[in-house]
């Protein structure tokens, strides 16, 4: 140990990697079978001594290394609303960045391609028109209880007319108690209710305030019936 010789570079040392004619900046100093290796700009690689040189002792032409941080808003399997689009929900199926450098300006735009849940289309928008609904971790659990008034609502629509015999209302009203049982069904009501106030809250779009009436309708019907729904 006291006879190991000294590093030639420090870490924040800014050098040239002279295979490449790259610049950057010494991030990391390890000890590895006799010789020291150094990590750049926190890269994978590791560049022995005689690979880089200092900056300011380089002779040749080098090129400016550029680091682009870039922090992204979205991740794949988010649920989000986009601008112009009302309260459609699409998914988050990809993204990508757009690097753009001009000699007096430099930008970079991230595009995140989209899956429209209802359908499927496909769609490419930028960052600043995304509105997140919920995370990945929370989207499937999200779109199930959208689901879940879908059916409730379709129940509503295909009520049977008093022109219908009994034998058909019977058949209906044993395929809804079949599919959720009173309780579960206003669990989920409640929850699909909430989830809608929040949105509402945040985006105050009338869509969400008419679903939240058409949920607090089912739900006195609900209660207001002991069980015997007539949906």
């Amino acid at each position: 140990m006291a006879g190991r010789k000294k590093p030639k570079y420090k870490i924040g040392d800014t050098v040239v990697i002279t295979v490449y004619g790259t610049v950057g900046k010494v991030t990391d100093v390890k000890w590895l079978e006799s010789d020291y290796v150094y990590e750049v700009n926190k890269g994978q690689g590791l560049f022995n001594e005689s690979a880089l040189q200092l900056l300011s002792e380089y002779e040749g032409k080098a090129m400016e290394q550029e680091q682009i941080d870039i922090e992204y808003k979205f991740f794949i399997g988010d649920l989000v609303q986009v601008s112009g689009y009302g309260a459609d929900l699409f998914k988050v199926i990809g993204f990508r960045t757009e690097i753009w450098r001009y000699k007096e300006d430099a930008w970079e735009d991230v595009i995140y391609e989209l899956s429209r849940i209802s359908d499927g289309e496909w769609l490419e928008v930028g960052e600043e028109e995304l509105t997140l609904v919920a995370d990945a971790e929370s989207a499937d659990t999200f779109i199930q209880k959208l689901g879940l008034l879908y059916l409730v609502n379709k129940q509503d629509k295909n009520k049977p007319s008093p022109k219908h015999n009994n034998k058909l209302r019977k058949s209906e009203m044993e395929e809804i108690i079949r599919v959720k049982e009173k309780k579960q069904l206003i669990d989920h009501l409640l929850d699909i209710f909430n989830d809608y106030r929040i949105l509402y809250e945040l985006f105050h779009d009338q869509e969400y305030y008419q679903v939240m009436r058409v949920i607090l309708k089912k739900l006195e019907r609900l209660t207001s019936n002991d069980g015997k729904s007539h949906v």
